[in-house]
């Protein structure tokens, strides 16, 4: 009888669940450790630490395991557990032999309970995802972001929005040091080609986020952390070839730790493409060089990377007509731009999506930038650690255009007599100029004096100093300019100061409070004369100060809720200086971020809602407006919002399917808005008021869902899709003017295996929009009144069909 007993419940038995708890702590002090990483290795189970170093593992099945626990500072410990029942495990970690990378992002990262919303994406997802792409294609995945590409494929110029909010209101940062160009104040990943192969891990913070050095966060922020050294020496080589002859190359080297305190990496590569808009070519080149000294207390750091583009200009876009295949449109269009014979034929006869309207064979975007980081971290006690950087990056540049029947005087040029006769427009190539100086230092120190509290003091100065000049490179018909004489020589110099003090303080074991004070100085000066010839001298002078408040409370081991309120304050870019009413400057911006979030995290499932408010006060919206390259003109708004709600999770299902998914859906919102018309009438303006209208390129809904199927070891399919709502092309909700929601499809694979002499090779595939949607992820408008009609103008930036690359990694 106790036989048969046994044997009946043996199946249970089998399938029993126990738990492991314990504590993390300092091997010297004791002092427990909060936040430490518990993983349960092949498991996918673990958890964080609480406030006083304490763990929990659920529902863990009988069996030997590898449990395995990590902390910033510390080596990494793992121990070797039978589960046969519940267990309590300890963990006495001791001091790293060398200060590890992370603290040099520290200060500007949120950690595990900041009263706000972000997403890590590890160096393994990044690894999964790069297959050439810009960076923003590989964050594409990630919740309310919506990417673009203006030769369709990922690969050239490509845009990234966070909530809606475009690239100047995305601050970018590179080991806390910033990015985005000072005067444009978007950053431009073709000047950074295969940047993402030298990147550890990306921090996206959406909103205004945690204070930061550079141009204000209002739409989000990344913070990216470049490479850490492998403890071993390697080589890795990587090939990608793919639709439209897409290739990219590139080696990477390093000696891994010498004499456990030296490092040396470096990165080589090339990418090649011809896009899928006609003639939309890139031709990218970059280097990464970093070398280190880690000391037990202290690290060194120099990094030196380089990117050169050669782009062919696919900037304009495609008129409505051309891409719906409208011959009458067409035709008036031909009319109404007084199209040549050889342009009109090139619209008329192009392929409906890849249209370009450049045709010039040296039509492109030519720069160089390098970038130089000196980055030192040191322990200087218990409770005081200090992070410093010196920086300086060198940029220049031109894009060269062809121009038909341009006026001399356009140019400030007296009209040639030829055989007694003034002649006053010519053909002409021209190239426009920006070469720039961006330096400067960053800083932090932090003073922890207890566990359950700590404060950050941080900042940075930097200076930028930029050229905008032009030259006539070649005339049909000769002028009195020389090749490198500059038809317009401007300046842009701008000064940027901020300091800011942080404190985070646990009053008690579940709650967490923080503060966030910000005081940031800009001086700008813009002299000189610009593109239209212009005689500029523009001064402003900015102090904001943004404080951030929030706090956490810790549910239990596996759950938190949060909220924040933040003030932040942006000025505007230089074109919003330039384009602005003589002697007026632009208002700057300001915004009001409320956020507030629940996260759940289980050894099976993982989830996180966030509901938030954005209330900006003078927004810089565009007004249909436009400069000579395209650039829209933008005014400040007095009031406008985004409110929304963000749901980020996964759920592995079993050992073989695991689920990725998230979405965001908002409400955009202009409460009063003016629209201006040109009259060449009257060459006056006419104005057109709306209210409550969605603001330009904020879709409602960002959807993103992922299957991933591991039939076998080293295997793993990815079936992904995603959804992006309407969107409209400027602030007056018309929907004649908008770019219809879409649906697209995707597939990841990779397989990796090793045999003797290699450590491992992957082969990947990935697999763009596999269902050939026809799709527009960009564009513009732009109106006018002539002969008493009303005229709109409409260009869409269409995005490849069907289309894939494949990959080849092999690391020794």
């Amino acid at each position: 009888m106790t036989v048969a007993i046994f044997a009946l419940l043996t199946p249970l038995l089998l399938k029993a669940q126990y738990t492991i708890s314990g504590s993390v702590s300092e091997k010297n002090n004791q002092t427990f450790l909060p936040g430490a990483t518990v993983i349960l290795k092949s498991t996918g189970k673990g958890t964080k630490t609480s406030t006083q170093g304490k763990y929990l593992l659920k529902d863990v099945k009988a069996g030997t395991y590898i449990l395995m626990v990590s902390y910033l500072g510390y080596e990494t410990q793992q121990k070797t557990v039978d589960i046969t029942g519940n267990q309590v495990i300890g963990f006495s970690l001791v001091n790293s032999a060398f200060l590890a990378d992370e603290v040099i992002v520290m200060a500007t990262r949120a950690a595990e309970k900041s009263a706000t919303t972000y997403k890590n994406v590890s160096k393994s997802d990044i690894e999964a995802n790069n297959f050439g792409q810009d960076l923003p294609f590989i964050l594409n995945n990630t919740p309310g972001v919506v990417v673009t590409s203006e030769a369709g494929g990922g690969v050239g110029y490509t845009g990234i929005r966070i909530r809606g909010s475009d690239a100047t209101r995305v601050n970018v940062t590179v080991n806390g040091i910033p990015l985005n160009d000072a005067e444009s104040q978007g950053s431009f990943w073709v000047n950074m080609p295969d940047f993402a192969s030298s990147v550890e891990n990306i921090q996206i913070q959406r909103g205004v986020g945690t204070s930061t050095n550079g141009a204000g966060a209002f739409g989000g922020s990344l913070n990216i952390q470049t490479s850490a050294p492998g403890l071993m020496p390697y080589a890795e080589v990587n090939n990608t070839f793919g639709t439209f002859n897409t290739f990219k190359n590139t080696v990477k080297i390093g000696t891994g730790l010498i004499d456990n305190k030296f490092s040396f990496d470096g990165r080589l590569s090339r990418i090649q493409s011809d896009g899928f808009i006609d003639r939309g070519a890139s031709l990218l080149k970059s280097f990464f060089v970093s070398g280190a000294y880690h000391g037990k207390t202290d690290l060194l750091r120099v990094n030196i990377f380089s990117g050169s583009e050669r782009t062919y200009q696919s900037w304009n876009g495609i008129p409505e007509a051309r891409l719906r295949g409208d011959i009458k449109g067409m035709n008036d269009y031909i009319a109404r731009n007084e199209l040549d014979e050889e342009d009109a034929a090139n619209l008329l006869n192009s392929n409906s999506r890849k249209y370009n309207s450049f045709l010039y064979k040296d039509q492109n975007d030519n720069y160089w930038q390098d970038h130089y980081q000196l980055l030192y971290a040191k322990q200087l006690s218990n409770v005081f650690s200090l992070n410093a950087a010196l920086h300086y990056t060198r940029g220049r540049g031109y894009y060269e255009e062809y121009k038909k029947n341009e006026e001399f005087s356009s140019y400030g040029l007296e009209n040639p007599v030829i055989n007694g006769a003034e002649v006053e427009v010519t053909n002409l190539v021209r190239r426009r100029w920006l070469d720039n100086d961006f330096y400067g230092v960053t800083y932090s120190l932090n003073y922890k004096p207890q566990s359950n509290l700590n404060f950050t003091l941080g900042g940075a100065y930097n200076q930028y100093r930029g050229e905008h000049y032009g030259q006539i490179t070649w005339s049909q018909v000769s002028s009195t300019l020389n090749n490198s004489d500059r038809y317009y020589d401007g300046d842009g110099n701008k000064n940027d100061f901020n300091i800011f003090g942080k404190m985070t303080y646990n009053p008690a074991e579940k709650l967490s409070l923080f503060a966030d004070l910000q005081y940031r100085r800009v001086t700008y000066e813009i002299t000189g004369t610009d593109n239209d010839l212009r005689n500029l001298r523009i001064n402003d002078e900015l102090n904001f100060f943004n404080p951030k408040v929030g706090a956490t409370y810790t549910v239990d081991h596996s759950n938190n809720i949060y909220a924040s309120l933040s003030l932040a304050n942006k000025e505007g870019n230089r074109d919003d200086y330039v384009n602005a009413n003589l002697g007026t400057v632009p208002d700057p911006e300001r915004l009001y971020d409320v956020e507030a979030g629940y996260r759940t995290q289980h050894s099976r499932f993982n989830a996180g809602i966030n509901v938030y408010g954005m209330f900006y006060k003078d927004q810089l919206v565009v007004t249909g407006k436009l400069s000579d390259v395209g650039s829209p003109f933008r005014q400040n708004v007095p009031k406008s919002y985004r409110i929304g709600v963000e749901v980020d999770g996964s759920y592995t299902i079993s050992k073989y399917f695991m689920v990725n998914a998230n979405a965001a859906i908002s409400r955009n919102k202009i409460k009063n808005f003016t629209e201006y018309l040109d009259n060449s009438d009257t060459d006056l303006q006419e104005e057109y008021e709306h209210k409550n209208t969605d603001i330009s390129f904020s879709p409602g809904a960002v959807i993103f869902g992922e299957l991933v199927y591991k039939p076998v070891k080293n295997f793993a399919l990815a079936l992904q899709s995603k959804y992006v709502g309407k969107q409209y092309l400027d602030n007056t909700q018309n929907e004649s003017r908008k770019l219809n929601g879409y649906w697209v499809n995707g597939a990841r694979l990779g397989y990796d295996f090793s045999f003797k002499g290699v450590k491992n090779m992957n082969i990947g595939l990935l697999a763009n929009n596999i269902l050939n949607k026809k799709y527009e992820s960009n564009g513009y408008t732009y109106g006018y009144i002539y002969g008493g009609v009303t005229t709109r103008e409409n260009f869409y930036f269409p995005q490849a069909g069907a289309n894939f690359l494949l990959s080849l990694n092999v690391k020794f």
